[in-house]
């Protein structure tokens, strides 16, 4: 929204949600999330067509166009539990709409939705009491966290799905400001809500059929980064989403897959469903090894031993830390009894500790109070990746920041325990350089680089 209203000036653009904490940050210099160059483009259109707030009464009342971004959560009780999209949040929202809307609206569904989700909002927004009429559209985002504002502003394409032409160019023409025409693209409903879960499918199937390609070549020898770039430069294939890692990890992946498994079950596709459950299944495997491996490595002990763990978020670039690697791979550290160092640029101690509780209770069925105290026993939030690496017995790399790739390795080296073990779950370090200083590397995908 934020990029439509700097695109278009003479366009309002009312941002609302209950949150009204939420709400007071997007009002202030302190935004709640971390997405390079987007506090320039809030700061420029805040004030002048670009406001947020609660009113969301108001809000619905003054606009042609209503956009819902609202959460659509994996179920975590009833039918799909565990896989099904839970659209409550989906359904308040239309039936908000359809309370307070008058005249003519189109409302366009932003949220990565179930495919036919809008057959159902139709029927909630067609029972509007007020008399009003609608368009529903599908407009899915297919930015990434991190690059989102490039992704806007360059997008590969904008999708828009719907029945109504005219509808269909309304949308069009205000993407049409600043995005080549060429790149709209326009489809029915259905496969632009399919889309997006398909997109999202695809590129996590990248990430996990590298990975697994990653633990082959542990086993015979070969190097994973010159296997991707072998394949890669195969222009069927191409290089992108092909770098091995410890898992991907963020709000959309997982739980899109998922909900891709649940409707082919729904449809009786069973074989269909099992393919693309693999995806995650292997992904899971990926986060596991990893651990496994650090523990095998360190003697198959790492009780009392302090481990650095540089990076928390899910990926550079961005505070968010839903479904990271590293909550799983700290998780299992601290199932060993390990103490954790961890330090990331952009996440809270408050978010850390949060996540980790969550790990533990979801796994569990529940947090026990010998958890929380190993929690808040063994793992220490730190201001800097060298006050992590002080006296620890192994750097654990687990997001790409880049200040990871440039760190003093000598200052660090001299502050460890030895053997100084480094574990590069992002494949980002300068393993030549870190074996001649004296550290002992080992990276996904190939084998241990010792002095």
């Amino acid at each position: 929204m934020a990029m439509i209203a700097k695109q278009c000036p003479d366009i309002p653009v009312h941002v609302v949600d209950l949150n009204s904490a939420r709400v007071q940050k997007w009002n202030s210099d302190d935004l709640p999330v971390y997405e390079p160059g987007l506090d320039s483009i809030v700061r420029e259109a805040r004030g002048r067509n670009l406001r947020f707030s609660t009113n969301v009464e108001q809000a619905i009342q003054e606009s042609n166009i209503i956009f819902m971004a609202v959460n659509t959560p994996t179920k975590s009780f009833g039918v799909g539990a565990g896989r099904a999209a839970n659209l409550e949040f989906v359904e308040k929202c239309a039936r908000t709409i359809a309370e307070h809307s008058t005249g003519h609206k189109v409302v366009v569904e932003k949220s990565t939705l179930p495919v036919r989700t809008a057959e159902a909002i139709k029927r909630i927004l067609q029972n509007s009491v007020s008399g009003a009429t609608f368009d529903v559209l599908s407009n899915p985002e297919f930015l990434a966290e991190g690059t989102a504002v490039q992704d806007l502003l360059n997008p590969d394409r904008v999708l828009i799905g719907g029945e109504s032409p005219a509808a269909i160019e309304r949308l069009a023409s205000i993407y049409g400001r600043w995005v080549a025409r060429e790149k709209i693209l326009t489809t029915n409903l259905w496969s632009s809500e399919l889309s997006k879960l398909t997109a999202n499918a695809f590129l996590a199937q990248r990430v996990s059929s590298i990975n697994a390609i990653s633990a082959l070549c542990e086993a015979t020898g070969a190097d994973v980064d010159e296997v991707s770039r072998a394949i890669g430069t195969d222009s069927r294939i191409g290089p992108k989403f092909l770098k091995a890692s410890v898992g991907f990890g963020g709000s959309c992946f997982q739980k899109d897959i998922l909900n891709l498994v649940y409707l082919c079950e729904h449809f009786g596709l069973r074989e269909v469903a099992k393919y693309w459950e693999q995806v995650v299944t292997m992904n899971d495997y990926q986060k596991r090894r990893f651990s496994e491996r650090i523990v095998r490595t360190m003697f198959n002990s790492v009780s009392n031993k302090r481990i650095a763990i540089l990076g928390f978020a899910f990926k550079k670039d961005t505070n968010d830390t839903r479904e990271s690697a590293a909550i799983y791979v700290c998780r299992d550290l601290l199932e060993e009894r390990a103490q954790l160092a961890i330090y990331d640029p952009q996440v809270s101690e408050e978010q850390i500790r949060h996540d980790l509780y969550k790990a533990f209770e979801n796994s569990l069925g529940g947090l026990s109070d010998l958890h929380r105290e190993l929690i808040e026993r063994n793992v220490t939030v730190c201001e800097t990746l060298y006050e992590a690496a002080d006296k620890a017995h192994a750097l654990t790399v687990l997001t790409e920041w880049d200040e990871f790739k440039t760190l003093d390795a000598a200052k660090v080296l001299r502050s460890m325990h030895r053997p100084a073990f480094v574990f590069d779950g992002r494949n980002i370090v300068d393993r030549t350089s870190l074996v001649q200083l004296g550290f002992e590397v080992h990276s996904i995908g190939r084998s241990p680089d010792m002095a």
